[in-house]
């Protein structure tokens, strides 16, 4: 059976992170590259530190799909890579634990840019 209270606290959490974005974005002179990296690195340091993981448990998708719980996983890779392969692990890692997600972007990037039709502001 679904149980829309995982749904209710996905949408809650996935949602405050993205109105955290529009605040920042409406409220500073930050552009969004910025904006990006800094959710990013958040990840990795509340992940680092071990308050992002209560997050996600809580929260599953709704913290584990924006760009902080990429962020996430890049820093859960680096540490579990580190632990078994040692300092090798800081640069193989991260690339380990996100692999399919960059080839997920990849290629559905490449492939919105196939069915899309741009068209010119000028």
């Amino acid at each position: 059976m679904i149980d829309f209270l995982d749904y209710a606290k996905a949408f809650v959490v996935g949602g405050g992170i993205c109105v955290l974005g529009q605040i920042l974005l409406d409220r500073t002179k930050l552009t969004t590259g910025r904006i990006m990296v800094i959710f990013l690195l958040s990840g990795m340091v509340l992940s680092a530190v071990g308050l992002y993981e209560p997050i996600v448990e809580f929260a599953g998708a709704g913290a584990t799909v924006p760009i902080v719980g990429f962020g996430h996983c890049l820093a859960q890779g680096v540490i579990q890579e580190v632990g078994s392969e040692g300092l090798f692990g800081i640069m193989t890692g991260g690339l380990k634990a996100t692999a399919g997600g960059i080839a997920a972007a990849i290629c559905f990037g490449y492939l919105a840019a196939l069915l899309s039709n741009p068209k010119s502001k000028g």
